[in-house]
């Protein structure tokens, strides 16, 4: 296993083809900072153009928290002009992971809150363990969802749904999480990294054209009348169709072996 850091509070490990990207700032319960958010959009930038990596982990290295959200004590230092400054370095954090081109999985534990819940929502999919507490409170303290949370939860929960949690600002614990569908997957305590690096590795043993294709065609159609998406998913399968991976699939499927994926 091999480690990257970048800055002082964003740390990506390698596990074979399934890349670990470890919110890493426990003394402030992994606060998004303006530093924090600069070195996350680069590793999702290193990330994204790395052809080895098939799939992303998203794990926080504090015992009772994924993400508490904006650093709150800094912003409280800013000036609006500070503000207005850093919103594109807060921004591109969220989008960076967002537009990861391969599966993405969070592992939540403990507190997943305002951009710390919205980091999660970024990723595809979400595994929690049974500490997990999640919800976006900003307009508890005057503003709003701004990474992602308005847009992204509705299309997890649907409208009603996203709108009730957005105006309540109400946090909601593990179990209900899963029943309303805000996590994917509910395993033990102290199991929901364990379990996301583990779907994450049967994710990455596929086709790494066929994943991130897969994922284009997800992302881009979702939203677009049946026709489109269908205009969509046919140009993703036309980039796939005459891969090296397409050949190597079909070849290792005849032969009951397994592939051994050229990633082009």
């Amino acid at each position: 296993m091999s480690e990257e850091r970048f800055g002082e509070f964003v740390l990506v490990r390698r596990h074979g083809h399934v890349a670990e990207l470890v919110l890493d700032r426990p003394k402030a319960m992994n606060a998004v900072s303006t530093e924090m958010a600069r070195s996350l959009s680069a590793a999702c930038a290193a990330l994204a153009a790395d052809r080895d990596a098939r799939a992303v982990v998203l794990t926080s290295s504090h015992e009772r928290a994924f993400c508490v959200g904006a650093d709150l004590k800094e912003r409280n230092s800013f000036s609006d002009a500070d503000l207005v400054r850093q919103r594109p370095v807060a921004r591109g954090a969220y989008t960076g992971v967002l537009e990861l081109p391969m599966p993405t999985i969070a592992a939540v534990h403990g507190f997943a809150l305002g951009g710390g819940f919205e980091l999660a929502l970024s990723c595809d999919l979400i595994v929690a363990d049974r500490t997990a507490v999640v919800g976006l409170p900003e307009v508890s303290v005057g503003v709003i969802p701004g990474g992602g949370g308005t847009q992204l939860l509705p299309r997890r929960v649907g409208a009603a749904r996203a709108a009730e949690l957005i105006f309540s600002a109400r946090r909601v614990e593990s179990e209900e999480a899963r029943a309303l569908g805000l996590v994917d997957v509910l395993v033990e305590e102290g199991q929901d990294r364990e379990e996301a690096l583990a779907l994450g590795t049967r994710i990455a043993g596929n086709s790494p054209v066929g994943l991130r294709a897969a994922k284009r065609a997800l992302r881009l159609g979702h939203g677009l009348d049946l026709r489109a998406g269908l205009d969509v998913e046919d140009a993703a399968w036309r980039s796939v169709a005459f891969s090296g991976d397409r050949a190597e699939g079909v070849a290792a499927f005849n032969e009951k072996r397994k592939p051994e994926w050229p990633g082009e």
